[in-house]
C-alpha cells in the first residue's frame, strides 16, 4: 500500500488523500446528522435557513473534489482540466447538500406544533374541563391542518362537559389552551347555495 502510494504522482497523491480523509469525515458527519447529532456545532454554524458554506457542505466538497479528481486523472485528462472539473463537482455537491438540509429543516419546522396557531380555533371538549381553571381537561381542535387532542382550561364559572363546543381564546406559555364555550360556525346549507346559484342564473338569462 505504501509502495503503491509513493509511486503515484504528487497530484494523484493529493487527490487520494483528500478523497480518503474527506470520505471518512463525511461518513461520520452523515451518521451524526441522521442520528440527531449537531455536527454543525463544530464550526458554530447553527443558524437556520439556506447555508452554502457550512461544515457539512465543506466536507461534501472535499469528498467529491477528491474522487472526481481521481476519476479525471484515471481518464488521462490534463492537470488544468482535472482541477477545473473537480472544483466544479465539489461546488455542485455543496449546492446539493445545502438545498437538501434546507428542505429537511423546512419539513421539520412545518411538523413542529406552534400552540399560538390554535388561537380562535373552534373545537370540542373531549375530557371535561373544570370551572374557573379548577380542573384541566382536553379538547379536540384543528391546528396547522391536523386535528389534535390538547390540554385545556377555562375561565368559565361553569364546567365544560364532554361534547361542548368551545373556542380557543388564549394560550399559556407552557402550551395549555384557554377555551370558552361557543357555538359551531354556521355554514350555508347545500340547498341554500343551489338556490342562490339558480337565482343568479335566472337573473343573467333575463
Amino acid at each position: 500500500m505504501a509502495e503503491w502510494f509513493s509511486n503515484l504522482e504528487f497530484l494523484s497523491q493529493l487527490y487520494w488523500l483528500v478523497a480518503i480523509i474527506g470520505s471518512l469525515i463525511f461518513s461520520v458527519v452523515m451518521v451524526m446528522a441522521f442520528a440527531g447529532g449537531e455536527a454543525d456545532d463544530i464550526d458554530g454554524d447553527i443558524e437556520a435557513g439556506f447555508q452554502f458554506i457550512s461544515f457539512k457542505n465543506l466536507v461534501g466538497f472535499f469528498t467529491i473534489f477528491g474522487w472526481s479528481g481521481i476519476a479525471c486523472i484515471d481518464a488521462g485528462l490534463s492537470t488544468a482540466l482535472t482541477i477545473f472539473i473537480s472544483v466544479i463537482c465539489g461546488l455542485l455537491m455543496m449546492v446539493i447538500m445545502a438545498a437538501l438540509y434546507f428542505f429537511i429543516s423546512k419539513l421539520s419546522d412545518s411538523g413542529t406544533l406552534n400552540y399560538k396557531n390554535a388561537l380562535d380555533a373552534v373545537g370540542e371538549v373531549y375530557l371535561p374541563i373544570g370551572a374557573d381553571r379548577s380542573k384541566m381537561g382536553k379538547v379536540n381542535v384543528s391546528v396547522q391542518g391536523t386535528m389534535r387532542e390538547l390540554d385545556a382550561l377555562t375561565d368559565s364559572l361553569t364546567p365544560l362537559k364532554t361534547g361542548t363546543i368551545i373556542k380557543v381564546v388564549d394560550v399559556t406559555s407552557n402550551g395549555i389552551l384557554i377555551v370558552d364555550q361557543t357555538r359551531k360556525p354556521i355554514e350555508p346549507s347545500k340547498l341554500h347555495t343551489e338556490e342562490l346559484h339558480e337565482g343568479k342564473d335566472r337573473y343573467l338569462k333575463n
